[in-house]
């Protein structure tokens, strides 16, 4: 973007690989546009060089923004399904009950957090996780 020149044509394939969102997409519109460098997208034919061209430009970018939108909203859609299904999310425990019992002992009893990951074969992070749980029975 810093390359291009008055009179360039910055050339891409698909309008989705220049921007992430319609506004991202028309902030480097309107700076092509102020270095008057034209834009051709190879995948839908478009040129910003005409008034056609600049037309269908914003049009495709917000199709393209509400197809992003609609995506997300359907993967969000499914992901609270799944979780009434039941389904379970994320990495499975790698430390039993019996574990996760001594792991609670240990810790009572004064042992370094240090100490534990090396003889559980646990992060910090997972020592804590299990810790903050309450302790099984």
């Amino acid at each position: 973007m810093e390359y291009v020149r008055e009179g360039d044509t910055l050339v891409v394939s698909r309008l989705d690989r220049l921007a992430r969102s319609t506004l991202h997409l028309c902030q480097i519109a309107d700076l092509l546009n102020r270095k008057q460098v034209a834009l051709h997208v190879l995948d839908q034919n478009l040129d910003t060089s005409n008034a056609t061209g600049r037309l269908l430009f914003n049009m495709l970018g917000a199709i393209a923004e509400f197809e992003t939108e609609i995506r997300s909203e359907r993967q969000l859609d499914g992901i609270h399904k799944a979780k009434e299904l039941g389904v379970r999310f994320g990495r499975k425990q790698i430390l039993s009950a019996p574990q996760i019992n001594e792991l609670h002992l240990r810790r009572s009893q004064g042992t370094l957090i240090k100490i534990l990951m090396k003889d559980f074969a646990i992060s910090k992070a997972s020592v804590y996780r299990y810790l903050k749980k309450s302790a099984p029975s």
